[in-house]
């Protein structure tokens, strides 16, 4: 046994998120953390509208007897109990692939931690200002348990860890909201060990388990961090141990790397937001592929080739097999198409949820096979540190190349409030309205100050709900 494998994580952990007070954090991280509260709230509304899949998950989740209590999913006029709504807002924040990413750990931290964060606040009428701090907690367990394994070979394993991981973070989100010490927190995240799951096997078909699994990791960890508050015992040394997550989920995991200097670097603000709704990897091709179209003025017929230059990860999920990703038939294999997002794009000059609508669309189809994907070692040199991404296109007889090192959105790049409630208003003002959609908005980012959460959700609920999905 090595020494990083006596690193107590666990107890480290529940020691911080027990401690963790939200007025005592630098005000950067408390500007981020409101910032990312609203665009994961953009995302659970837009998520309860539009998918296709939230019709079954609802129905289904009325079967298991999830409906009927007094907890908000957001874009929903029914209500729910605590379990329920965390599942469906994390389910529904994940459904549309435009929620925060973190590169390194290579996960969506929001949609389990924030929903297990509000439905747990709702349980006990908390405060604005603990709820942020479960959230901050929440977001640095799950990015810090990613970075241990890491989460390239949890990856490799065929994981998902914005489910697995995050099923922690929610654990922690939620026992901070329900103020329980550091025992019993610890007690909670040996409960989540139990609940821990998510696979990649999404990818061969474009299932509807991916936004699924991470709702589910939500609920997980609220009903984890719930009976710990009753007293009930969890596994001990659930992180590091011999049989603990870390060695059962990655082949070599740095469980040290978890606990590095937490506290004081905050793996939150290494977070980015998405400007477009699809898997990350494809986002700084979008920005290249939209600067050649606005410098060129290029139309779509001009075009000869494209090639997409990706890191080895991002060829994982939007480069291969290339005949699939040129031929998306439904959403999820649009989020995960690079030559889909990279078209959109070059053929229109915006790549937003809309875009969807035109998986048929004779423009796109007819662009689709000239563009390309392959690994290319000056974009994986930039990964981690930076989702980077470069486009080659043959048009009008000449070679015109883009690199984008630092896409839009991510932390070094990050989206100004202004841009924040852009989005926002483009996910939810279909659903609430745009005056409702204000209020909330504004109410999110008032959040440290409310005195309790009830408010803000009740915001959340759209007065005309006839035309939604799965009433």
């Amino acid at each position: 046994m090595t020494a990083a494998d006596t690193v107590p994580v666990t107890r480290i952990f529940a020691e911080y998120a027990a401690g963790i007070r939200f007025g005592a954090l630098p005000a950067d991280v408390r500007e981020r953390t409101r910032f990312l509260v609203l665009d994961l709230a953009g995302n659970m509304l837009r998520g309860r509208v539009d998918a296709e899949s939230s019709a079954p998950l609802l129905a289904a989740a009325r079967a298991m007897g999830l409906s009927g209590g007094n907890h908000v999913v957001l874009g929903e006029a029914s209500r729910w109990t605590p379990v329920g709504a965390a599942l469906l807002n994390g389910a529904f924040a994940h459904s549309l692939d435009f929620d925060d990413t973190h590169a390194a750990g290579t996960l969506h931290p929001g949609a389990p931690v924030i929903p297990a964060a509000f439905a747990a606040g709702e349980i006990v009428g908390a405060k604005g200002e603990d709820v942020l701090a479960a959230i901050v907690a929440g977001y640095e367990v799950t990015n810090r348990l990613s970075l241990a394994l890491p989460g390239g070979e949890h990856y490799a394993r065929g994981f998902h860890p914005t489910a697995t991981c995050g099923c922690f973070g929610a654990a922690v989100a939620a026992a901070r909201v329900f103020g329980l010490d550091a025992a019993a927190t610890e007690d909670a995240i040996g409960i989540a060990l139990s609940q821990s799951a998510g696979s990649l096997a999404f990818l061969n078909n474009g299932a509807w388990t991916k936004r699924f699994q991470v709702g589910w990791a939500s609920m997980s960890g609220l009903s984890a961090a719930l009976l710990a508050r009753e007293g009930f015992r969890g596994a001990g040394q659930a992180l590091e141990g011999k049989i603990g997550f870390f060695k059962a989920y990655a082949p070599n995991p740095t469980p040290a790397r978890a606990v590095q200097d937490l506290g004081t670097q905050f793996e939150l603000m290494e977070t980015a937001v998405k400007p477009y709704p699809s898997c990350r990897y494809g986002h700084a091709s979008v920005d290249a592929a939209l600067a050649l179209r606005a410098e060129l003025g290029l139309k779509p017929e001009e075009i000869e080739r494209v090639t997409m230059g990706l890191p080895a990860a991002g060829m994982r999920l939007v480069g291969d097999p290339i005949a699939y990703k040129q031929n998306p038939q439904n959403v999820v294999d649009g989020q995960f198409s690079g030559p889909f997002v990279v078209a959109n794009a070059l053929a229109y000059g915006h790549f937003g949820w809309d875009s969807y609508e035109k998986l048929q669309d004779p423009t796109l189809r007819a662009l689709m096979p000239k563009i390309f994907t392959e690994f290319d070692p000056e974009i994986e040199a930039e990964f981690p540190a930076n989702m980077s991404g470069k486009v080659t296109l043959v048009a009008r007889g000449q070679t015109f190349m883009k690199k984008v090192v630092v896409p839009k959105g991510e932390p070094a790049n990050f989206l100004t409030e202004a841009e924040l409630r852009q989005k926002f208003h483009a996910l939810s003002d279909a659903v609430l309205g745009a005056d409702q959609a204000t209020r909330l908005a504004d109410a999110i980012l008032g959040l440290e100050s409310a005195p309790d959460v009830h408010a803000m959700l009740r915001l959340g609920v759209p007065a005309q709900v006839s035309r939604l999905a799965g009433e």
